[in-house]
């Protein structure tokens, strides 16, 4: 069974005892233990089930590359789906669930599975679901979505917090083992900034539990000495708990740092992700062990060979008292000699190879263990856990040549470079034959854009497993040239590569041997996937699920490679890797949103007015994440009545419309002519100082994405104005432009949409109240239209913009954002006499409507361009080139045989009802009835006293006054004449007074 040791645990602090809970069932352990260590200390060794089969699932591991032992941990508003005990410090009052189960851990229903495993192969989903082609949604479907996932998501709000923080560094060191620290004391004493981070909570990594002697001490001494010299340092920064999940181009990496997870409820962020630039990095990210594949591998206990040392020497654990080694490497030596300090019994290791001589080998044959080469696991044995193990020459096919009790196998296949982090950003990999495994290839590493090598792999990580190459290998890569410390190393020979044991194991073993124990797939699964075509390793993958569980591969990739290789008759490294990408753990997407969330998950914008606005009767209408005033309503009025009469207003008096909403963007440089050329379909290098021009831009297709009026402020400087919602859209689209294809043009762009109020000033009497407010000229000889003026209007400074968005005599005046309130209420007061009124985005929209301008999102829905929408003027003809020029000379886009926009006048005068369509005579293919056409805008007009639409109509400008029927949803049809979609003031005299 396994216990709490007597005596020993580095880790864990025997004078702290934290109680817990795992399936409601109360144990005990230390501070500093890990819930993994825990559990096995409560000789809990069932712990889950595995996803497919719903086998029994023990501990394998002792690290992040933990595929088993996933619990839900906390309970209610903390519930987290899915977290590993290997890497879940213990707490008092921690509570853990197990998962994939029903109706109980040990009693598992799903289990039935495991009993129809043959019928159940690699890529059965492919091939049982396709008949009856009816029984795939409501029987086939439905089972598979119930039956997915492990964890249970939680329910309720998250009420912990996250947060984000930025640091830059010259060297960014991830790792916190000796090659780590070593590279970061090299690097700090040349005055480098140096960040360190280590994803456990401890420092050192293997080198004290394996016995290492630096400088003729024990490992923790030169550990301990190291992380004080450098926590002097005042150019360095150790980070505990913090693991690097991503290395993206130009040294950013992205890493989550766990705060409180182990001081839950305590007021400090739970999580916290760094955004980290740096201009190297080194990874020091050690290797990780390979199990073995032989049949009964997965039952619970057995595990990794280092993995049982690390929880006898660092949390005084036994995984069990009588524990049979297997190996093919020296290292796992280690752990028989650690088991055997710890007074338990190895009753044998069993080597696969057929010679074995190394200083740890006969260390362990001097103390009694008995060695036997050539040895395998023919089949372990046990269901809940282990019983025994049956032994097999590795040379044979798995005949039992004996069988020993145990309860505990500790396996080791031989060490694999944490290569992850190098591969991110396009480090290349190459296969070492005497390790066998992939390592960093220092020829091709990640580059920066000048080609300097951006990130170093040091240590383990580099394919480098003694200590004394360790640590040499970290002075070099951080620029030092000295000795490196002294270290004590026992000889070791070298490994001998096991994919399978035995090696000619039969079908009927094979079918055991469990590459990936998340997602159960066994050995003769890939060898199934090779058989069936499945040659790539990347289609392998995806066939079999090999590598696609919650570990992303760490213990079943390299072993899966090679039993493909195999099957394919294939070396190894031309079957490749698949691909590693970020992160390189599970973050949690609280930490990716951090602060973002609740009223600041989409923060609210408000314009300077908006409390006035809510103190005299608005209606808001959401637009973007802004808040516009939809229409103002007094006592016992509609919200259509308030719309009527805004618009009759603005049209015979005085109207003031908050405008602020609309984007702003100011584009600047030797070549920001050049690039709006680019960016708009008509040419704005040539727009004079001091004048206006409306312009249009479109996506690469050529459909029109946004439309405005772009002012041009100097010589080099013009002012982009954008639809509300679309300024945060059309700045990140001009930035793309910029930074990945214009990258060497000198323009700046700057998104100052919130820095200015501007207010529209809309009506005959628009001129009246400007010069009321006194400051500047703005006659129609001093301000024309589409001209813009700077100056000074009440007092404040503010540039006056001569256009029209309602056909009217109109002003837009921008303020700075904080005078805009004082602006807005100047305003009010002076234009009383005037018959002032404010109106909202719906009488907006009419005042539009009845001049025929069009909506961005009403006219357009990505499928349109500005030919359809009768604005071909607007479009260059002598430009050689802009965004979406060729993608509206396609065939199907210059064609005449389009939708194009018209107005739309009911015979009735009623409002036509909005996205109505207009039939066509005639079926499709589908059996339905044809379209041609549809209405985009629709609005009862104040001004014209009834009902006013515009619609894209199949070749609408050719069918003038022709009828067309719109059916209404409860039966009957509205015709609709076809008319010009200038309603009102076709000539412009109005908006030119």
């Amino acid at each position: 069974m396994s216990t709490r040791l007597a005596r020993g645990g580095r880790l864990i602090d025997r004078a702290t005892a934290h109680e817990f809970t795992f399936n409601g069932k109360r144990m005990a352990g230390f501070a500093g233990d890990t819930l993994a260590s825990a559990l096995l200390a409560n000789d809990q060794m069932l712990v889950g089930r595995s996803f497919k089969y719903h086998r029994p699932r023990g501990i394998v591991a002792s690290g992040a590359e933990e595929p088993n032992a996933l619990v839900n941990l906390g309970q209610g508003a903390r519930l987290e789906p899915n977290q590993r005990t290997t890497t879940t410090e213990l707490f008092p009052g921690l509570a853990a669930a197990s998962q994939n189960h029903w109706p109980s851990l040990e009693f598992d229903v799903g289990v039935v599975n495991n009993a129809v495993a043959r019928f159940l192969p690699a890529g059965f989903y492919y091939k049982t679901f396709l008949q009856p082609r009816a029984a795939w949604k409501h029987l086939f479907e439905p089972v598979i979505r119930a039956s997915a996932g492990l964890g249970r998501a939680p329910t309720e709000a998250d009420p912990d917090r996250y947060e984000q923080a930025y640091a830059h560094c010259d060297l960014l060191v991830v790792g916190g083992g000796i090659a780590g620290l070593q590279a970061a004391l090299t690097a700090a004493g040349t005055g480098a900034r140096v960040i360190v981070l280590e994803q456990t909570a401890h420092w050192g990594g293997r080198a004290p539990v394996d016995d290492v002697l630096i400088d003729e001490k024990p490992a923790d001494h030169w550990v301990a000495a190291t992380v004080a010299a450098l926590s002097a340092m005042p150019n360095v920064t150790l980070r505990l708990r913090c693991m690097a999940a991503g290395v993206y181009d130009h040294g950013y990496v992205l890493a989550e740092e766990r705060v409180a997870d182990h001081t839950p409820g305590d007021g400090r962020p739970k999580k916290r992700l760094w955004r980290i630039r740096a201009a190297k990095v080194i990874t020091a990210t050690g290797a990780i062990e390979r199990p073995l594949p032989f049949a009964g591998n997965d039952i619970p206990g057995v595990m990794l060979a280092s993995a049982v040392r690390d929880y006898i020497v660092n949390w005084a654990v036994s995984p069990g008292d009588r524990v049979v080694i297997v190996t093919n490497n020296d290292d796992a030596y280690r752990t028989a000699i650690a088991v055997h300090r710890a007074g338990l019994t190895v009753p044998a290791v069993l080597d696969a190879r057929t010679e074995a001589d190394g200083d740890l080998v006969q260390e362990v044959r001097s103390l009694g263990i008995a060695v036997h080469l050539n040895r395998g696991i023919a089949k372990v044995k046990g269901g809940r856990r282990v019983s025994g193990v049956a032994v097999c020459a590795q040379a044979g096919e798995g005949a039992v040549l004996d069988e020993i009790a145990c309860d505990a196998v500790a396996m080791s296949g031989g060490w694999s470079p944490v290569v992850h982090l190098w591969s991110h950003c396009g480090g290349k990999l190459i296969w070492d034959e005497a390790q066998a495994a992939f390592r960093p290839d220092p020829q091709r590493p990640p580059i920066t854009h000048d080609g300097q090598a951006m990130v170093a792999a040091v240590g383990s990580a580099n394919g480098l497993l003694q200590a004394d190459e360790v640590l040499a290998d970290a002075i070099r890569a951080a620029g030092g040239s000295g000795p490196a410390p002294k270290v004590h190393a026992p000889a070791e020979a070298a490994m001998v590569p096991v994919w399978m044991m035995p090696q000619g194991a039969s079908a009927e073993l094979r079918a055991k041997m469990w590459l990936d124990y998340q997602n159960d797939v066994k050995v003769a699964d890939v060898q199934l996937a090779a058989r069936e075509g499945y040659e790539s390793v990347e289609h392998t993958k995806r066939y079999t699920t090999l590598g696609m569980a919650t570990d992303q591969g760490k213990l079943s990739n390299i072993n899966g490679l090679a039993v493909l290789a195999g099957s394919l008759n294939a070396p190894i490294p031309q079957v490749g890797t698949t691909t590693f990408r970020p992160p390189y753990t599970p973050v949690t997407l609280g930490a990716l949103a951090g602060e973002a969330r609740g009223e600041i998950f989409q923060p609210l914008r408000r314009t300077p007015m908006h409390d006035w606005h809510q103190a005299h009767g608005v209606y808001w209408e959401p637009v973007g994440l802004w808040r516009r005033p939809y229409c103002y309503t007094r006592p016992g009025e509609s919200h259509a009545d308030a719309v009527k009469r805004e618009v009759v207003n603005a049209r015979s008096h005085l109207g003031l419309l908050d405008a602020s909403t609309l984007g702003k963007i100011v584009v600047k440089g030797p070549d920001a002519g050049r690039f709006l050329d680019m960016m708009y379909t008509n040419v704005m290098s040539s727009l004079p100082v001091g004048r206006c021009r409306y312009g249009l831009m479109c996506n690469e297709n050529g459909f029109l994405m946004d439309d405005g009026v772009v002012a041009r402020i100097s010589d080099d400087t013009w002012l982009c104005h954008t639809t509300s919602g679309g300024a945060d859209r059309i700045h990140a689209h001009m930035e793309d432009w910029l930074q990945c294809e214009w990258w060497d043009w000198q323009v700046y762009t700057a998104n100052l949409t919130e820095q200015y109020a501007q207010i529209a000033v809309v009506g005959p009497s628009a001129r009246k109240l400007l010069e009321k407010l006194g400051g500047m000229d703005v006659s129609k000889e001093a301000l024309p239209f589409m001209h813009w003026a700077e100056g000074t209007l009440a007092g404040i400074p503010a540039r006056a913009f001569r256009i029209s968005f309602s056909g009217e005599l109109s002003y837009e005046i921008a303020v700075p954002a904080g005078q805009g309130l004082a602006f807005w209420e100047a305003c009010i007061a002076a234009g009383k006499e005037f018959g002032l009124m404010p109106y909202g985005t719906e009488a907006l929209h009419v005042l539009r409507a009845e001049k025929g301008f069009i909506m961005i999102g009403d006219e357009t829905d990505g499928t349109v361009i500005p030919q359809d929408l009768n604005l071909g003027w607007a479009v260059s003809k002598k430009k050689a080139d802009f965004i979406g020029k060729r993608g509206q000379e396609r065939t199907f886009l210059a064609s005449p045989d389009r939708w194009k926009l018209v107005g739309l006048e009911t015979l009735d005068g009623s409002v036509l009802p909005d996205g109505a369509i207009a039939p066509a005579p005639g079926m499709n293919a589908n059996g339905q009835r044809n379209t041609q056409g549809r209405v985009t805008s629709t609005y009862y007009s104040p001004t014209l006293k009834k009902g006013i639409a515009m619609g894209l109509v199949h070749r609408g400008p050719d069918r003038m006054g022709e009828v067309l029927e719109f059916p209404k949803i409860w039966g009957g049809v509205v015709k609709a004449r076809i008319v010009d979609p200038v309603f009102y003031d076709k000539a412009g005299e109005k908006q030119d007074v």
